[in-house]
């Protein structure tokens, strides 16, 4: 696949994955899904769940370290920023040849557009949060987690590859 196709893909992710309701059961629900899919793999993640700013569910897995606490910190200030994955933000760049620094003042210290982060989108109302992991290659951290997101709201979709 090329990066054109990647984003069409991500783009009917992001619109796909919505709820219908978000609330601390279903994070917590979805974050321990996320941990069950991890350890299924023999990943070692961290994992932060927020809505509206507030952290709901945070997970280091053991084998992470501090700095994937960071990478999850800075993927998720891209999903906040622009209410898309965090891995469609970076493949656009990549796209365009340019960097977050240079098309829009963002600091590399506070935002990382590489996969892993994407947002929680609630069906009616838009960006209400953001689900963030970090651990794996950007590639796997998007796909594990879109996968267990499909799965979690009952969803079959294809994958990035």
């Amino acid at each position: 696949m090329n990066i054109e196709d990647d984003l069409q893909t991500l783009a009917m992710q992001e619109t796909t994955l919505t709820f219908h309701h978000f609330d601390h059961t279903i994070a917590w629900e979805l974050g321990m899904a996320l941990k069950i899919a991890a350890e299924q793999r023999r990943l070692a993640i961290t994992i932060e769940i927020q809505l509206a700013g507030r952290t709901l569910f945070y997970y280091a897995m053991q084998g992470t370290t501090p700095d994937s606490a960071d990478w999850v910190r800075r993927k998720r200030n891209v999903v906040n920023h622009f209410h898309k994955s965090s891995y469609a933000v970076g493949l656009r760049l990549q796209q365009r040849q340019i960097t977050l620094e240079e098309r829009y003042g963002l600091d590399t210290r506070d935002y990382a557009a590489h996969g892993g982060a994407f947002p929680v989108n609630l069906a009616g109302i838009g960006c209400i949060g953001s689900i963030a992991i970090s651990g794996s290659p950007q590639r796997e951290d998007h796909n594990l987690l879109v996968d267990t997101l499909a799965h979690f709201l009952g969803l079959s979709l294809p994958a990035i590859h």
